[in-house]
C-alpha cells in the first residue's frame, strides 16, 4: 500500500487494495521494451498517455 501511495502521489485515483495491480511498477518500461525490440520494429510515432479512465 505504501508503494501504491508513493507511486501515485499527485494522481487523482483510487488508492485502495482493489487497484494495487495498477501501480506503475506493474508495467514494463516502454522505452526498454522498444529498445529491446529495435531489430524487430521501426518506431514511426510516439504517443503520450493523457488520461486513463476505468469503468
Amino acid at each position: 500500500m505504501a508503494d501504491l501511495e508513493r507511486q501515485t502521489a499527485g494522481v487523482e485515483c483510487r488508492k485502495d487494495r482493489g487497484v494495487i495491480d495498477e501501480i506503475p511498477d506493474a508495467y514494463k518500461d516502454i522505452d526498454a521494451v522498444i529498445a529491446d525490440s529495435s531489430d524487430l520494429v521501426d518506431v514511426v510515432h510516439t504517443l503520450k498517455q493523457v488520461v486513463c479512465v476505468k469503468g
